[in-house]
């Protein structure tokens, strides 16, 4: 009985787990999901024998409930991780609505422009409030959501007599955004750094900015930066994505920066990328395992009552007891 009631317990608490610390990449491993399905198996065998054998209805109510507990959870678990997507992180543009598959339409903040905070997302669903999307997870029913900080680059240019110039991106998921999400990579002296693009239509110019982090601009860009500053490196090309003469230029710390015929300035800020992971659906989980831990104890219950009784049974009672010295 104690192994019967071990492997739900186990079932139940590898369901509460998944939910509890979303994410890893085990809970997606064939073999991982094969032994919980075989831990219900075997709590569906040892608890029909257990039934068949108890002869009190308590038992046999108990035993069920136990089973019909480690059926939920163990389902909702293993069809999250054989049939769940893996992890995967939703990357918007300021103002951009992205609508996912089975979850709703996560809406993007616009920039706040202080940058005192991470601003949230917005998970709007049909038939339900929208919600905000922060640092801390956020169910939503087979999936877990949450904010992760991510460097983008605000970036500004003007002609070299001051007018402020529009700014494109036309591979971007926003044509006129002026953020740019830094969503590709290159490696420059051995260090793997974000880059992106953007075109100013105006002076017909392409430029390429490319980030660093404070630790990479201290230790590449010496005296272009100071200490705990990032930095963005342009670079100009024309329109045919010729390279221009002294066209390129750091900005560091958000300062203005020239490069070929364009003053130019990137601006590090951090705004929020939303992870997905699938999870255990939650109501499944928390109703399987109260239903489990409930069989359980009415089970383990169950013998301590019977050892009490047999020993009231077997030890004489005050009553019985001779109350004087032998006749």
């Amino acid at each position: 009985m104690i192994g019967f009631a071990a492997a739900a317990l186990a079932v139940a608490a590898a369901a509460i787990v998944e939910i509890l610390v979303p994410g890893q990449g085990l809970y997606h491993a064939g073999w991982f999901n094969v032994l919980l399905a075989a831990l219900v198996v075997v709590t569906f065998v040892a608890g029909r024998r257990y039934y068949r054998r108890a002869a009190r209805s308590r038992t046999r109510i108990a035993t069920l409930v136990l089973v019909a507990g480690t059926a939920i959870a163990g389902l909702a678990a293993v069809t999250s991780g054989l049939f769940g997507p893996d992890n995967q992180t939703l990357i918007g543009a300021p103002g951009q609505r992205i609508r996912v598959e089975s979850l709703g339409v996560l809406a993007f903040p616009l920039p706040s422009g202080d940058g005192a905070a991470m601003q949230s997302v917005t998970l709007e669903r049909p038939l339900h409030a929208s919600v905000a999307i922060g640092e801390r997870g956020r169910d939503a029913g087979s999936f877990i959501l949450h904010a992760i900080a991510r460097d983008v680059v605000y970036v500004e240019a003007r002609d070299l007599r001051g007018n402020r110039l529009t700014v494109t991106q036309p591979a971007g998921t926003a044509f006129l955004s002026p953020v740019l999400l830094m969503q590709h990579r290159q490696t420059i002296a051995g260090l793997d750094v974000p880059y992106d693009s953007f075109n100013v239509p105006a002076l017909r110019r392409i430029v390429k900015a490319i980030l660093f982090s404070p630790a990479q601009a201290a230790m590449m860009l010496h005296g272009g930066a100071h200490s705990g500053e990032p930095a963005v490196l342009f670079a100009v090309d024309d329109e045919n994505e010729r390279p221009l003469p002294h066209a390129i230029a750091l900005s560091a710390g958000g300062r203005a920066a020239r490069a070929a015929d364009l003053s130019l300035r990137g601006s590090v800020a951090v705004y929020p990328a939303v992870e997905v992971v699938a999870a255990p659906n939650l109501l499944a989980a928390i109703a399987g395992a109260l239903l489990v831990l409930g069989g359980a104890v009415a089970l383990i219950q169950r013998p301590a009552t019977t050892a009490r009784t047999f020993l009231r049974t077997m030890l004489p009672s005050e009553s019985s007891m001779p109350l004087g010295g032998s006749t």
